[in-house]
């Protein structure tokens, strides 16, 4: 009994392991036969050397797949055999590449190179008038002086300087500039016992001691 029961648990796992492989290779079979692992790296030309195009978009056409090129241009996507490669980039050509349908691997690589394009666009000329007659007319009419004049005045009215004062806050560089500079001034006069004063009050004290002003009187 246990012998039988042993023969038919070895001829399940045979069995298990047979269907497993079949399905394996089947499956196996079918992506290998129809997607492709599609890489490379884009490049373009300096001068005479050779330098990786980073930044290319890489559209499968048709699909919403897709990918770009990284810094060292190198590119990596799922496509079909047969499938149509866009890739373009900003001041650059762009071109198309189809993988070919008779790939026995499912791996293919390739060198894109890309060219340098030129966009040339058309001159646009744009008027403030419907024409230069209509321009003409209006420019010759205008009282420009007389209205910057007036401009002038009201932009520099005593009342609106005085609010622009008031109002707009004082930007970084002039808060600064103030810190420094009475910083500058605390270190300049640090160790005294008194503030300084004004100096056209040292320069009215040095002439009335000259002068003899400041002499005890006799009494």
């Amino acid at each position: 009994m246990n012998m039988h029961i042993r023969g038919l648990v070895n001829y399940i796992l045979i069995l298990l392991t047979v269907v497993s492989f079949v399905v394996h290779g089947v499956s196996q079979s079918n992506i290998d036969s129809t997607l492709v692992q599609f890489s490379g790296v884009v490049m373009t030309e300096d001068g005479d050397t050779l330098i990786p195009l980073p930044f290319v978009n890489i559209q499968v056409l048709g699909t919403p797949r897709g990918t770009y090129s990284d810094f060292d241009g190198f590119f990596s996507v799922v496509a079909s055999k047969g499938d149509t490669i866009g890739f373009s980039a900003v001041g650059f050509k762009e071109v198309n590449y189809v993988i070919p349908d008779t790939l026995h691997a499912n791996r293919y690589t390739i060198y894109q190179m890309m060219s340098k394009d030129t966009f040339l666009l058309p001159e646009t000329v744009v008027y403030p008038w419907p024409s230069r007659e209509h321009f003409k007319i209006e420019f010759l009419a205008l009282d420009v002086e007389s209205q910057l004049d007036k401009r002038l005045k009201d932009v520099l009215s005593k009342e609106k300087v005085d609010r622009m004062l008031i109002l707009m806050p004082s930007d970084a560089k002039e808060v600064a500039k103030v810190y420094f500079k009475q910083q500058q001034k605390q270190l300049y006069y640090a160790g005294q016992v008194v503030s300084p004063i004004d100096p056209m009050a040292w320069i009215k004290f040095i002439k009335a001691w000259r002068a003899g002003r400041f002499k005890r009187k006799k009494k």
